[in-house]
């Protein structure tokens, strides 16, 4: 009677020590990257290794994925981590520049710069879930991501609302940080992302079955 309560118990434990093994690397190759050059190649090797275990992926091998994703997504995913942060750094002086304005074209520059800084939350929000699963050329993984979630409103919004409560809760107790700070993120993304992916998947194949 207690033998499957018991290995419950331990498969649940087993899966902690996953995710908070991987959140540790995460953190440690983001900084060995001195943090401007480790945030995408070792975010981009957070993800690779979240979507397999999405795929039934289970029992890959956690270091060597991680490192080997790392060094051969460096270079890269740094060349896109330097576009979304020019293109940041031009929202931002943008920004402070409107504030200067008066009067009507104030109120629409800020319009156009509210539309334009979704149009660049939403692609990075899907950024690394899109990379990781699909081979595309430079510019169409900026395009699939921001259409995947455009496309798909309802469902960005509730990630958004997880995200936020996953924000809120390592928040609450920051002790959590250190374990599950990127990989519970990861993991909401990652999930929804895989259903939409699945759902494309399954349209396009009706679509080639009537046509």
């Amino acid at each position: 009677m207690t033998t499957k309560p018991m290995g419950k118990l331990y498969t649940i434990c087993e899966w902690i020590m996953k995710l908070a093994s991987v959140n540790l690397l995460w953190i440690m190759f983001t900084a060995s990257g001195l943090f401007l050059f480790g945030f995408m190649p070792a975010t981009v090797a957070l993800f690779t290794i979240v979507r397999k275990w999405f795929r039934k992926e289970t029992e890959v091998p956690i270091w060597k994925t991680y490192l080997s994703v790392y060094k051969s997504e460096f270079i890269k995913s740094n060349t896109f981590g330097f576009v979304f942060i020019v293109a940041g750094i031009i929202l931002y002086v943008d920004y402070y520049l409107i504030l200067n304005l008066g009067g009507f074209i104030r109120i629409v520059s800020i319009s156009i710069l509210l539309l334009i800084t979704c149009i660049y939350a939403i692609t990075l929000l899907f950024f690394f879930p899109v990379y990781v699963h699909y081979q595309l050329r430079f510019i169409d993984y900026f395009k699939y991501s921001f259409f995947l979630g455009i496309l798909n409103i309802h469902i960005t919004l509730l990630i958004i609302l997880g995200l936020a409560a996953d924000i809120f809760l390592l928040l609450y107790i920051p002790g959590l940080l250190p374990f599950f700070s990127g990989i519970s993120a990861a993991c909401i993304l990652m999930s929804s992302s895989i259903l939409l992916f699945q759902r494309l998947q399954k349209q396009n194949m009706n679509k080639a079955i009537t046509e």
